[in-house]
């Protein structure tokens, strides 16, 4: 794995959890707008789930997987700060800070950095040839 994969994980797990969320968000709608049914009580049959008690199931399932999601990528970017605080050139530490890390897009890491986003371009190669490096000589796990 390169330093890029590496240092990618958590904008993936970020994504994956922010697309958790929408599902969330529409089991939820999807549970207000069930109604019930009403049915006669049978003597010798089970009771199925009401669509509305389906939905609730399902969204409390889900809101546990984003909950470990979440625990997940508050790990990932406590170890990806970790590694991105040894890189040794400053400015190369600050853009994988601000891209990786917060999560900033080329034009505002260019604004933060006051560089042309051409130059921070150039920089990011040049920092992910240190990250790498670093990588390499140290190799850690993906989460």
């Amino acid at each position: 794995m390169d330093a890029k994969e590496y240092l990618s994980q958590a904008f993936q797990l970020d994504q994956r959890i922010n697309s958790k969320l929408e599902q969330v968000a529409m089991l939820r709608d999807l549970a207000l707008k069930t109604t019930s049914v009403l049915q006669d009580d049978k003597v010798q049959s089970t009771k199925q789930q009401s669509p509305m008690e389906t939905a609730l199931v399902k969204l409390m399932s889900l809101e546990e997987e984003i909950n470990g999601d979440i625990d997940q990528l508050i790990d990932l970017k406590r170890e990806l700060a970790t590694f991105v605080s040894e890189i040794e050139n400053p400015s190369h530490r600050l853009l994988l800070e601000l891209r990786y890390l917060g999560g900033s897009t080329w034009e505002e890491v260019a604004a933060i950095m006051g560089y042309d986003v051409r130059w921070v371009y150039r920089l990011h190669r040049k920092a992910l040839k240190e990250a790498t490096e670093r990588l390499e000589s140290s190799p850690v796990e993906c989460i």
